[in-house]
């Protein structure tokens, strides 16, 4: 197809296509002669990819690095997923702890709590832990109940999103993965609040109906 074609698939405007390619983050086309170039699915593809992450908020450096490993995965899948996972916000300043204290000890207490592997070096660790002291700063304690309800909902979830990861390639499983991050995570932020409204509003009309004489 040609460029004009690709920018009608792709919905994507014709300079930002043209940034995208100058960027490196769109492999060039098969040229076609010395202004004109062809295009296939695959550039269909990472442009949707690329939007996807642009509209998400990472900035460029972190939208080719997340390329780069899907491009060049290495051998670990793995770690290759944690990597690109790793490129999604929200960011934090790197803080460096004391030699003789623990980087996260609000994050770690409740994932050992959950029964889950605590590694530090996982991005989500971070974003854990400054959640969790974002609530205390607020005088809101994360109880043990809320914890074990949390995490046994959202580790259904994961089991089903994993579950459905191709494995066969671990370029596709990163681009599942993160796209499924970037696209789902809104979803499940929004069908919350929807269910909070749900179950408020149905509360709410029975304790009127047993108020009533």
């Amino acid at each position: 197809m040609r460029v004009s074609e690709l920018v009608a698939r792709s919905g994507i405007p014709l300079p930002t296509v043209k940034y995208y390619l100058r960027e490196g983050l769109l492999m060039p086309g098969e040229s076609t002669g010395a202004t004109q170039a062809r295009y296939g699915e695959e550039h269909v593809r990472r442009l949707g990819l690329v939007k996807a992450l642009a509209s998400a908020g990472l900035p460029i450096p972190r939208i080719r690095e997340v390329l780069r490993l899907i491009d060049h995965p290495g051998d670990s899948m793995f770690e290759a997923l944690g990597q690109a996972i790793g490129q999604l916000p929200p960011y934090f300043d790197p803080v460096e702890p004391a030699a003789d204290e623990e980087p996260f000890p609000r994050a770690r207490a409740a994932i050992e709590k959950l029964g889950q592997v605590y590694d530090p070096r996982h991005t989500a660790v971070r974003q854990l832990d400054r959640a969790l002291e974002a609530l205390e700063e607020a005088g809101v304690r994360m109880t043990d109940e809320n914890l074990e309800a949390y995490g046994k909902h959202i580790r259904g979830i994961a089991e089903i999103e994993i579950g459905q990861m191709p494995t066969g390639s671990t370029a596709d499983a990163i681009r599942y993965a993160v796209l499924g991050t970037v696209i789902y995570e809104p979803v499940i932020a929004a069908m919350r609040r929807l269910a909070h409204q749900d179950i408020a509003q149905k509360r709410l009309q029975d304790s009127e109906e047993q108020d009533k004489p």
